[in-house]
């Protein structure tokens, strides 16, 4: 069992002082703010790949990506991601896809040497009645939620992977759970978006043509617990620093909202005060989603930081912005 003493306590500017590190994903919504989060603890030498140059589904991609950057630690966070309908729509994609490149960049940097991987992996790979609050030790106690399963078990594959790597050849590999994200920067398409930006939009665009109706999927009842995203960010670098265990830790906030109070919440916070009307056809999801976050205190000091309300405050206000083209 892991215990504190795979914490290491070690000054964050020593720690990340000429190390190179690399950070997939690190010019998407998440990985902006690990990227600054890096920038803010010490880090100096922070690589960047883009997909067009490196297509990580692509093994010869990952093998030539870290034969490039000659990596210290790696932070795998490039993934492919959506909402309940994109998940439903592209089931094979998201299995796919996600597995590919984890699999084959953990591989490659195994065999190059990486001091440290850190994988990124999601709430989606918990079972779809996981009893609250969600314990890491719970993550094999049943199948995932359908319409998200696979992309949640390709996840929950690199755990396995990392894990067996750590035990048949010394690798240094962690697991990070996050809970649902979101905040400025977050992706706004309705064909792809997350609950919270596709509320949001809904909400702004239905204020602003006069509409005294918006649609929710589902019949509201679920509960979902949200973490900033910039917060993750702070926990995940953390980790990077101080967790050297073989088991999944989870990423939360610690709190928990249904999606019907989330809608009325975000609807009053944009200014929307038109009737929300609940559609029974479209599908809810997970019944409920509350983490348990005492391995992520206990173990590498991260706590979430910023009030739920404050937060969506922000990332309302920053979509404002950039749909005004400010």
């Amino acid at each position: 069992m892991t215990t504190l003493s795979h914490t290491d306590q070690t000054d964050s500017g020593a720690f990340w002082r000429g190390k190179r590190v690399v950070v997939t994903g690190g010019a998407g919504f998440l990985g902006s703010f690990v990227v600054d989060r890096l920038r803010a603890r010490g880090a100096e030498e922070i690589i960047v790949p883009r997909s067009h140059e490196y297509n990580l589904v692509d093994n010869a991609a990952a093998r030539r990506l870290v034969a490039d950057a000659r990596p210290d630690i790696i932070l795998h966070l490039a993934a492919r991601v959506g909402g309940i309908g994109a998940n439903r729509e592209h089931p094979a994609d998201f299995f796919y896809a996600n597995l590919m490149m984890g699999v084959q960049l953990l591989h490659e940097a195994w065999r190059a040497g990486v001091e440290k991987f850190v994988t990124i992996g999601t709430v989606c790979s918990y079972p779809k009645f996981t009893p609250v609050p969600f314990k890491e030790e719970d993550l094999w106690n049943g199948y995932p939620e359908e319409t998200n399963a696979p992309y949640g078990i390709a996840k929950k594959a690199l755990l396995v992977q990392g894990q067996t790597y750590r035990e048949q050849y010394g690798f240094n590999s962690i697991f990070l759970l996050p809970v649902n994200l979101y905040g400025p920067g977050d992706n706004f398409d309705p064909s792809s978006s997350h609950v919270i930006p596709a509320i949001i939009r809904k909400c702004l665009e239905a204020r602003d043509a006069g509409a005294d109706e918006i649609i929710a999927w589902g019949d509201g009842s679920p509960t979902r617990e949200f973490v900033y995203a910039e917060d993750t960010a702070a926990g995940i670098v953390l980790a990077a620093e101080r967790y050297n265990g073989s088991e999944p830790v989870n990423l939360g906030s610690n709190s928990e909202i249904s999606i019907r109070e989330l809608t009325e919440l975000i609807a009053r916070l944009t200014g929307f005060q038109g009737q929300i009307t609940w559609d029974t056809s479209q599908p809810n999801g997970q019944p409920r989603r509350k983490l348990d976050v005492s391995r992520a205190r206990d173990w590498f000091g991260f706590e979430a930081s910023t009030p739920f309300e404050d937060g969506l405050r922000k990332t309302i206000d920053w979509y404002e912005r950039v749909r005004h083209g400010v």
